[in-house]
């Protein structure tokens, strides 16, 4: 059975959140796309969430982000407003993520560390640059502007970029809201609608409970599953990804 999450409106936890092009698709090679997608992720930052690291890869993020109100909904103001944007700004009417998202909630100093050092070094993996800085889609890119990590989660020690990040347990949720483009009665602004998502997922991709496939990072399940897997409400396992 899955641990409960407390909701993220009761005691700001803050977590890293994944997502992917639909069918994995290189959208964000293209320079317009990339810097929207940055300015979405920025535009939004504050209202809806604090923002401590960020990359964007060429067919997926990964943010680690305290939300403001549910997770959930900070999710989709990124997904929902790029998508909504894409269309408006760059003219494109194709399906841009997968459906849900993958996250996981940050435990302690050395976990929230560990999950800086995966961001700053998932450009590397993939051969995109040589050094964490060098990559501009990233927190790791000198003048990049992100929120100071969580009160009682400070790193203690520097990071060893000659080593890749450990795996740490994930949990997959559903989007399932839907925001507007007005502000709500706080004044915050607010996402547009998602595009629909399609179907046609490669096997091996872990479905939350409305049947929605995704893949994501840094895998790990409880119940004797071997590390790597994860487990939807259904029990289906999934692979990890980069």
């Amino acid at each position: 059975m899955r641990p409960t999450r407390e909701p993220a409106t009761n005691n700001r936890q803050t977590y890293m959140v994944t997502s992917e092009a639909w069918g994995r698709r290189d959208l964000f090679k293209r320079e317009p796309w990339a810097k929207l997608f940055i300015d979405t992720m920025y535009h939004y930052r504050g209202s809806s969430y604090l923002l401590h690291e960020f990359v964007l890869m060429p067919d997926h993020f990964h943010l680690l982000i305290t939300p403001v109100g549910s997770l959930e909904r900070a999710v989709q103001f990124v997904k929902g407003g790029f998508s909504f944007r894409a269309k408006k700004e760059l003219g494109s009417n194709m399906e841009v993520w997968q459906k849900g998202f993958s996250d996981h909630r940050i435990r302690d100093a050395e976990d929230y560390e560990r999950h800086v050092q995966y961001i700053h070094l998932n450009p590397l993996r993939k051969h995109l640059c040589e050094k964490p800085g060098e990559y501009p889609y990233s927190s790791a890119y000198p003048g990049s502007e992100v929120d100071a990590p969580p009160q009682g989660l400070e790193p203690s020690s520097s990071f060893n970029l000659d080593g890749a990040a450990e795996a740490a347990p994930l949990q997959t949720r559903p989007q399932g809201l839907k925001p507007h483009s007005q502000s709500n009665a706080n004044g915050a602004p607010e996402g547009a609608p998602l595009q629909n998502e399609g179907q046609g997922l490669k096997p091996g991709s872990s479905q939350h409970h409305s049947g929605a496939a995704e893949v994501a990072p840094l895998q790990t399940r409880p119940h004797g599953l071997k590390p790597g897997s994860s487990v939807n409400s259904g029990g289906a396992a999934g692979p990890m990804t980069n």
